[in-house]
């Protein structure tokens, strides 16, 4: 095996996890909002601009949208690291970020503040950690 592409298999399973973490996001949205709106709202073109009234429908759609907010910086740290820079520093960095996005879900779900806020700050710090992984 190719020693670049072994370095890089512990960031690249944070990212293939973290695409599987997507879809969950976009899945949940989808089925949430159908499950209120309808199949035929969902197959249809959506020109009515519909919104779910929903609170669970509404909350999977904003941490869906934070979730995006904060992906593609993680993801082009995470391939950074893979193949620039190897270093435990960003690895833990790019598993608190995980980590931490996972357990947002379902505090931001269940409408639960504070802890959801520190949470997020700590997805936050995994971002940090990467970007201090590159440099170090």
């Amino acid at each position: 095996m190719d020693p670049m592409v072994a370095q890089a298999g512990p960031y690249i399973l944070v990212l293939a996890l973290s695409v599987v973490f997507l879809v969950l996001h976009i899945m949940l949205q989808g089925f949430l909002a159908t499950r209120e709106l309808g199949s035929q709202w969902n197959a249809g073109p959506r020109d009515e601009g519909l919104k779910p009234k929903w609170a669970l429908a509404g909350r999977a759609e904003r941490a869906s949208a934070n979730f995006r907010e904060t992906y593609p910086a993680a993801v082009g740290l995470l391939l950074a690291l893979a193949f620039y820079h190897p270093s435990t520093t960003g690895l833990i960095g790019g598993w608190l970020w995980l980590l931490c996005r996972v357990v947002y879900l379902p505090l931001y779900l269940a409408g639960i503040p504070y802890i959801r806020s520190l949470v997020w700050l700590g997805s936050l710090g995994g971002i940090g950690l990467m970007i201090i992984g590159l440099f170090t």
